[in-house]
């Protein structure tokens, strides 16, 4: 095993950000999970497996929390997800595992299913041990890996246990993408992404880091790996056209989440608006209220019942203090040199069910920081976009790949994560890069047989 320092100990948390951001799920303790551990019924067709996106074998290591075995319960997670720790926290358990337990035919509160995941992995990671898995035997090919984001750490992971070299490059100066530097700390700290990615890491996954990969060292990578796969993500968040958008005190929410997390933000301005209504608009405008802001608005311009994120994170931004404005949009941002206020009109519908400007209700919103979360572009422009085998299809900018194996038209790539869906959840980018380091094996292993 390498020396080098771990991603972890090369991160110092701010102690103000991790005051401020208290784990939402507090662990649960031995006998509290023991005692909900024996709640399940063990299903046999368990719809909790088939819920997960990666199919953990939830009914088999549960069981194994209320028979004491917490090492092979981490290993059945493990075994199914690599980034299972991640996301424990993560995952939007309501609408996936727990909300397909049984326990609601009965009207009872469904089983706990992520609290149990993350006391199996907290006690793993506790453990001190490595990974339950050891890399294959070496096949002497390789694979470049663009992106350090959940779907490409699966995918090395999937290699690696196949004895294929996987290197990972990114732009970024730390592993893990999104988990990384997009999810809220009170879902999962940036200090325990870099845990996880530490013990992956072991099964000799290599990293390049602060590397933006072009189309010159694309073409490079092509002609010295025997498969490419494209763990990119998505581009920029959305502008929003108006006037003042260049001022100072205008932001997006990725940025103002990678701030706070890396400790770069540690405070915010008394008055904020976030610009959108799904689930990263939901984490910027919480964190805010958490930075100290005093009054944090949400604007969006349609209803509540249109928005796209969860419900469950609708209520708990509610608790939080954030106020809503429903069916307005931004027409300018106002302020000399910075953000002083944000222009808004309400919106009508038409018969057709599209939205115009309302004449004569256009009000003004005293605002010090605007943050801008609707919707994130692509950036595939850097892909072979030729003619013949060397394409790699695009639709509306996401790349087309076969779901079963990940592979795009162009056979010696792969892909995987929301640069192919247009951004769903972590647990869907680990699935897509599982699927697609057991294809490009597979692929790789048939190239060999019939070369």
């Amino acid at each position: 095993m390498s020396q080098r320092a771990s991603y972890r100990q090369q991160f110092s948390p701010a102690p103000e950000i991790a005051a401020k951001f208290g784990d939402i799920h507090p662990p649960l303790g031995s006998q509290a999970a023991t005692v909900e551990a024996n709640r399940c019924l063990y299903c046999f067709d368990a719809p909790c497996t088939a819920a997960c996106p990666t199919h953990i074998d939830v009914p088999r290591f549960i069981k194994k929390i209320a028979s004491g075995n917490l090492a092979g319960s981490a290993r059945t997670i493990l075994d199914a997800n690599i980034l299972g720790a991640s996301c424990s926290r993560a995952c939007p358990v309501n609408v996936l595992c727990e909300g397909s337990c049984v326990m609601h035919r009965y009207n009872k509160q469904p089983i706990q299913i992520g609290r149990l995941q993350q006391f199996a992995m907290d006690s793993f990671h506790a453990s001190g041990n490595p990974l339950p898995f050891e890399p294959g035997e070496e096949t002497g090919r390789s694979v470049a890996l663009i992106g350090a984001g959940p779907a490409s750490l699966a995918c090395a992971a999937e290699l690696r246990r196949r004895g294929i070299r996987a290197t990972i490059h990114d732009a970024r100066p730390l592993p893990g993408g999104l988990n990384t530097y997009g999810i809220a700390e009170y879902k999962l700290t940036l200090a325990d992404s870099l845990h996880e990615i530490d013990l992956l890491a072991q099964l000799g996954v290599e990293f390049r880091f602060e590397t933006p990969v072009d189309a010159a060292l694309l073409a490079q990578l092509e002609s010295t790996h025997d498969a490419i796969f494209l763990g990119i993500g998505l581009g920029g968040i959305h502008q929003l056209g108006v006037a003042g958008e260049q001022l100072a005190g205008v932001t997006n929410a990725l940025d103002l989440i990678a701030g706070y997390k890396s400790g770069l933000i540690t405070t915010s301005p008394a008055r904020v608006a976030v610009v959108g209504a799904g689930n990263t608009a939901i984490d910027a405008a919480i964190a805010s209220v958490r930075l100290g802001a005093v009054e944090v608005h949400m604007i969006y311009r349609r209803g509540a019942e249109h928005m796209s994120a969860f419900s469950f994170e609708y209520e708990h931004a509610k608790q939080e203090g954030v106020n809503f404005f429903w069916h307005v949009q931004p027409t300018a941002i106002r302020g000399t040199g910075s953000v002083e206020s944000l222009q808004l009109t309400r919106l009508a519908p038409t018969t057709d069910g599209s939205l115009i400007l309302e004449p004569g209700s256009e009000f003004t919103l005293p605002i010090d920081l605007v943050v801008l979360a609707i919707g994130q572009g692509t950036h595939t422009t850097f892909l072979p976009n030729g003619s013949g085998s060397a394409t790699i299809q695009l639709e509306r900018g996401r790349i087309v790949i076969d779901r079963v194996s990940g592979q795009t038209s162009n056979p010696k790539y792969f892909a995987g994560g929301d640069c192919t869906n247009g951004g769903r959840e972590v647990v869907d980018a680990v699935a897509d890069g599982k699927r697609a380091g057991i294809g490009i094996a597979a692929w790789l292993e048939g190239n060999h047989v019939h070369a």
